[in-house]
């Protein structure tokens, strides 16, 4: 079954609001207010929904988060049964610091068709064609390049790699470069870095390296509707992690994870600029009326657009 279009609105709304509440917050250099206040804006609009929505992906687990916490039961309890993934905040640093790109996100599928992914690292590689055997976490990051610039009937040198800038990427940094590929090294935000890959406009043939577990399942969510290919496996850092995810039903630890094993059937994504970055532009505040710009995809109807929105506070 699909979800009903009427959803696209009122997830599209879920989105613009969480992100009109940590917009207040921009700049201020308080990441934890931030992040509170596009989480309690997030939940008190998800509730309004006739739904029966589950947070897969949120906060943390009950114990760590008393607001979107894994497990947490949302809406008004009528309607269709939903798995929800939320970063009500993602780039919290952005939003304190009031640098480019922080987004809140939502994404939603229906009910065990969003995968629950452990609050840990995951190693992710996104391509925007679909196609397989041409990326692959298995091969070499030489491997990967030359068959993407063989796919693209181009030269390594023309190719544009986007990863977040982190010690753990040392040797890929290094890797890359020998082979001339030009490099996009982001300091946080790897749902939005990998949303990169999805229009030639971005200027992003590659988004690869070691990020969060959810944040790829937010993506993943994304990617699919604009039949990219993606592929995630997590990376565990602690025997804890690992507890973690056998807890969550994972069994097999290195098994490598496509789109259709992260989400499955119809999907809404929406990811609403908080500051302006690369894939949508920030809230834009004047007296007492705001625009907002939101990435929005359906899968079912094969919507995805940028949208755009101005209202009244």
């Amino acid at each position: 079954m699909a979800i009903e279009k009427k959803f696209i609105d009122l997830f599209h709304n879920v989105s613009v609001k969480a992100a009109l509440a940590s917009s207040y917050l921009v700049g201020k250099k308080d990441k934890i207010a931030a992040d509170k206040a596009a989480v309690d804006s997030m939940r008190n609009t998800l509730n309004k929904i006739d739904m029966r929505g589950q947070i897969v992906i949120g906060e943390g687990e009950l114990d760590e988060a008393p607001m979107l916490y894994i497990g947490e039961k949302l809406g008004t309890g009528n309607g269709p049964e939903l798995d929800i993934a939320v970063d009500p905040l993602e780039g919290t640093n952005f939003a304190a610091n009031n640098l480019p790109g922080a987004l809140s996100v939502i994404a939603v599928a229906e009910k065990s068709n969003l995968f629950k992914a452990p609050e840990t690292y995951m190693n992710k590689i996104a391509i925007s064609s679909s196609e397989k055997n041409i990326v692959d976490l298995d091969f070499s990051i030489k491997k990967n390049i030359h068959n993407l610039a063989d796919f693209k009937n181009t030269q390594p040198e023309n190719l544009t790699a986007c990863l977040l800038d982190r010690p753990r990427h040392k040797k890929y940094i290094e890797e890359l470069s020998s082979l001339g590929v030009k490099l996009k090294l982001i300091t946080d935000g790897d749902v939005s870095g990998a949303l990169m890959v999805t229009k030639k406009e971005y200027k992003i043939d590659i988004f690869l390296g070691i990020g969060g577990g959810p944040e790829g399942v937010l993506a993943a969510s994304a990617l699919d509707a604009f039949d990219c290919f993606f592929q995630g496996k997590f990376f565990f850092e602690t025997t804890e992690d690992q507890k973690r995810a056998n807890n969550m039903g994972i069994k097999d630890l290195d098994r490598k994870y496509e789109i259709n094993e992260i989400v499955s059937g119809d999907s809404i994504f929406c990811a609403t600029g908080i500051t302006s970055g690369d894939i949508v532009s920030g809230i834009n505040l004047k007296n007492n009326v705001f625009t907002s710009e939101t990435l929005i995809t359906h899968k079912s109807t094969k919507f995805k657009k940028i949208v755009k929105k101005e209202q009244n506070i």
